[in-house]
């Protein structure tokens, strides 16, 4: 089975640029598409290929699913990597660049579509055995009795979820049987307006969780395999802002009971491409919130541990490839941290903009730093504010997270203002240097 030949990037910043790497590894040739702002980015100078697909906003950009298909057309492309955000969920994307003879690298629409629906989703991980969190199964009615039995048996407090919600929105928390019935209505009314889809479920609330998730990969093919577990319960306002992998604290056994159950599903669903399933963990369980069927922003850590490249695999199942290797060939071995560098103010977080007049990036042995930045380049005001994942691996834990210190302490970003100093007093915090820190904590953290 021949590689693919000429993959189009449809992203843009560190993740279009960790893509293209990966077929140039795999001497794949590359089109760079991109916003009239991202004309200067790394990869579009690195590109064999470059097309501008339209203004600075995203949808009339990288969200604009026509363009985007006229330059695969028009450069010859036979594939399409959507990297992560803007298109790589949207299942009619994924759809459309299949039926414009593309591939696209990632998981079939309807798997797209079975797993972003939150509902369908957890209907098809208990099917499979993976454990889920006590709820409603199954969309709420306007039957307000039978919700406010299904509360009761589940206990208070409880949350409210949209189907199609995602990112931290679409979701309340509902502390008493008064409250349920207007927090659904409220919860409905904006799903609507920001998903366009009404359908809300009810789940049990767990009070001090942490986010652990499992990294898997399926050639569609009948083999799947999962690459170990990542904590990313550092988060503010629901968006991750630390990881590290393996998760601290969690019996072998369990970690290696619900990777088997996520592999197991991969195979039930016919998943194709990496994807990570996402739980909730709690006094030693288990509970399945959603799949991502992409890569994720934090892949790195995963790739530090098992020493597999993600993306090559990714590109290679693309192809038609089966799995280049077997569960048993997977060794995970050491610890690995990766701190999300944003562009943003370090104490309000609002978006900082501008030209980087200085960047350098640490060094050293277990030190890794994916980023578009370079002296010169201007920081757009349009997208996310992602700029930089500084990863670093250790043979421990305590030796990955000293050498996390250190390279923060190394990072120069001079010209505009980042959440840098946050890294930097988080990777000396006694509670997260102890590990298992639950996914309120770093707000708390910030409220003191």
């Amino acid at each position: 089975m021949p590689m693919l030949d000429k993959v189009l990037i449809a992203n843009r910043g560190e993740i279009a640029l960790r893509v293209l790497r990966a077929c140039k590894e795999l001497d794949i040739k590359t089109v760079a598409v991109h916003s009239q702002a991202d004309r200067e980015l790394k990869h579009v100078r690195l590109a064999d290929e470059s097309v501008c697909i339209g203004p600075a906003s995203s949808l009339e950009s990288y969200l604009n699913v026509p363009a985007i298909i006229s330059a695969a057309e028009i450069t010859n492309s036979n594939a399409i990597h959507p990297g992560y955000g803007f298109l790589a969920e949207n299942a009619d994307f994924a759809d459309q660049v299949e039926k414009s003879g593309f591939v696209f690298v990632g998981p079939t629409a309807d798997t797209i579509r079975l797993m972003g629906d939150k509902v369908s989703a957890i209907d098809a991980m208990k099917k499979a055995g993976v454990p889920t969190v006590p709820g409603s199964d199954g969309a709420l009615t306007d039957d307000h009795e039978r919700t406010l039995e299904i509360a009761r048996r589940i206990g208070f407090p409880v949350i409210v979820k949209a189907a199609a919600g995602g990112g931290g929105r679409g979701m309340r928390v509902v502390h008493n049987e008064a409250a349920l019935v207007n927090s659904i209505q409220v919860t409905q009314s904006e799903a609507a307006a920001a998903f366009g889809s009404d359908v809300v479920y009810l789940e049990k609330f767990l009070q001090k969780p942490r986010h652990v998730e499992i990294q898997v990969i399926a050639d569609g093919q009948g083999n799947a395999v999962h690459l170990g577990d990542r904590d990313c319960s550092l988060q503010r306002r629901h968006q991750k802002v630390l990881e590290e992998a393996p998760a601290p604290g969690i019996p072998d056994d369990l970690r290696q009971q619900v990777a088997e159950a996520c592999v197991n599903a991969c195979i039930d669903i016919g998943y194709r491409g990496a994807g990570t399933f996402e739980f909730l963990y709690e006094d030693g369980g288990f509970y399945f919130i959603e799949m991502n069927t992409r890569i994720q922003v934090e892949h790195p850590v995963t790739e530090m541990i098992t020493n597999i490249d993600i993306v090559k695999e990714q590109l290679r199942i693309a192809s038609g490839m089966p799995l280049s290797f077997t569960q048993e060939q997977i060794k995970i071995h050491g610890h690995s941290f990766e701190c999300r560098i944003n562009a943003e103010d370090p104490q309000n977080f609002l978006p900082c903009p501008g030209k980087v007049n200085t960047f350098h990036a640490p060094g050293g042995l277990g030190v890794r730093v994916d980023s578009h930045l370079y002296d010169g380049y201007t920081v757009p005001p349009f997208y996310d504010s992602l700029i930089a994942k500084i990863i670093t691996f250790g043979e421990s834990r305590e030796v990955a997270l000293a050498r996390m210190r250190q390279a923060l302490d190394e990072l120069v970003i001079e010209g505009i203002r980042t959440n840098t100093p946050l890294h930097r007093d988080l990777v000396r915090d006694k509670a997260f240097q102890a590990g298992g820190v639950s996914i309120h904590y770093l707000e708390s953290k910030l409220e003191d």
